[in-house]
């Protein structure tokens, strides 16, 4: 699902942060892998990135990634925090840390995955203006964690994967009307 949406993405689209339920020894081949058939430059987040258009950062597998506000531009945060919802990282984790600095000017999105992880975090981001995005059930392998948020009645959004892409741009170039946009998405 990842790959289908960000094949789709056009290189000047804002920066992107994503959380992928992933072991630590795969998190950079598939950062990697990516980097190597889309358009965007993709590649493992380091603490201190910054969350720049054109750029998606994957978030290492065994850390949580947070994004912050510092010196004027969004900046990665890692730490190996206790695991959210059995996992590390969690996308609450990068979910609940935007709210503050990105909040309305974010555009969120779920992709299918097991669990809940995810769904909290895009509460208080639509609570904050973000525009939110699931996938539905239909094109899910696995409607676990989309289902965790359109049942919290957050979703702004709940399309078939092959849409999901039109729609985060459309998005995007929305919210860069009023500001910096930042996407958050997960697998």
């Amino acid at each position: 699902a990842i790959k289908f949406v960000l094949t789709q993405l056009p290189e000047d689209l804002p920066g992107i942060c994503i959380v992928q339920h992933i072991p630590a020894v795969f998190s950079k081949t598939f950062a990697d892998r990516l980097n190597e058939i889309c358009a965007l430059e993709v590649r493992e987040a380091v603490s201190g990135d910054e969350v720049r258009p054109g750029l998606v950062l994957i978030a290492p597998g065994d850390h949580h990634m947070m994004v912050v506000w510092n010196g004027g531009r969004y900046r990665i945060v890692l730490n190996q925090a206790p695991p959210m919802h059995h996992t590390r990282p969690a996308v609450d984790m990068l979910f609940d840390s935007a709210v503050n600095c990105a909040g309305r000017h974010a555009v969120v999105g779920l992709l299918t995955g097991m669990g809940v992880d995810g769904a909290a975090g895009m509460q208080k981001l639509k609570a904050a203006g973000a525009a939110t995005i699931a996938q539905n059930e239909e094109s899910c392998v696995v409607y676990g964690m989309p289902r965790a948020a359109v049942e919290l009645g957050v979703v702004d959004h709940v399309l078939p994967l092959h849409q999901i892409p039109t729609a985060i741009l459309r998005l995007a170039r929305q919210r860069a009307d009023t500001g910096p946009a930042e996407l958050a998405g997960t697998s």
